[in-house]
């Protein structure tokens, strides 16, 4: 996500996004149904991406006018306020997915490809190295902005190249250009200014049962270990050699609610939201965890999640 300081008014940005993308425009937009979370306030301006190229024009047109900006892709790890975002949210409805097969197969998607029907795209195809994605939800950009990762994956070993948009241009950049970390990257970190607009991903020709078969074992597992229904998935990063949900199961916190947010009986490292659930609640319950956990393993936890708007 990228947050820019406000130099027009909602009305004028509204006024000059409408000029160029028309019915793609709209204002204030509940976002909370964007979110897998369900939880969240309205958008003052939101305009959907529907390609790589409209996203790009997008972006570009907000970072001319010095226009605050969001990115939503797939909505998940992330926490938008009760009063929702100012400014512009974006959308990303970009969808294109190529495969490149033959003796090392490969795949680009667009940004706002969604992880886990890709990975089930390349198990169709016989195509291996996306199983450990088949569960994650979000976007392929968001997997590549937070270094998305499971069952012994991660974005950091797949992927090849990352498309990216900077003031300067699209630019192809690579992995270590990314300087990934444990769930972070120098994007998250914002340490610099670009977009993701796409990915491509390496992958490894096998067999199509046997590729179904190991993601139909991670999804078992992910049900036998993880809560249903909506939440942001994972609260807190895991701390060195250590699990938040175990730390935050050691400080009596399993269970614990707050008004309708509550922390997971199942995985203590998840809060269980409804639609009706304030995100002031979350943020209260996320606060409550980081003392809790502080006072009793001496663990200062770090949010995995992003909190975003007012």
């Amino acid at each position: 996500m990228m947050r820019l300081e406000t130099m027009m008014t909602t009305i004028e940005i509204s006024e000059l996004l409408r000029e160029r993308f028309g019915s793609a425009v709209r204002q204030h937009v509940p976002l909370a149904r964007y979110t897998s979370a369900r939880v969240g306030g309205p958008a003052d301006v939101l305009v959907t991406a529907n390609s790589a190229s409209e996203l790009a024009e997008i972006v570009t047109t907000l970072w001319e006018s010095g226009t605050d900006f969001l990115l939503l892709g797939g909505g998940s790890n992330v926490l938008i306020g009760d009063r929702g975002v100012r400014g512009v949210t974006i959308l990303n409805r970009a969808k294109e997915v190529r495969f490149e097969e033959g003796a090392q197969p490969k795949v680009y998607a667009e940004s706002g490809v969604v992880l886990s029907n890709l990975a089930n795209r390349c198990a169709l195809k016989g195509l291996s190295g996306l199983e450990w994605a088949a569960t994650i939800p979000g976007t392929i950009g968001g997997a590549v902005y937070g270094n998305a990762g499971a069952f012994g994956g991660d974005m950091a070993r797949t992927l090849l190249t990352a498309e990216v948009l900077t003031p300067a241009g699209r630019e192809r950049w690579s992995v270590d250009q990314l300087g990934y970390g444990y769930r972070t990257s120098r994007l998250k970190r914002g340490e610099i200014r670009a977009i993701i607009l796409g990915a491509e991903l390496q992958l490894e020709a096998g067999d199509a049962v046997e590729v179904a078969a190991k993601i139909a074992e991670f999804s078992e597992s992910r049900k036998a270990t993880q809560p249903p229904g909506a939440s942001m998935g994972s609260t807190f990063k895991n701390p060195p050699d250590d699990y938040a949900g175990r730390l935050i199961e050691a400080a009596g916190l399993k269970g614990a609610r707050i008004g309708s947010a509550a922390i997971s009986s199942m995985h203590a490292n998840f809060i269980i939201t409804h639609e009706q659930t304030r995100a002031a609640d979350v943020r209260a319950l996320i606060q409550l965890v980081k003392k809790a956990v502080l006072e009793k393993s001496g663990v200062d936890l770090e949010l995995e999640i992003e909190l975003v708007g007012e």
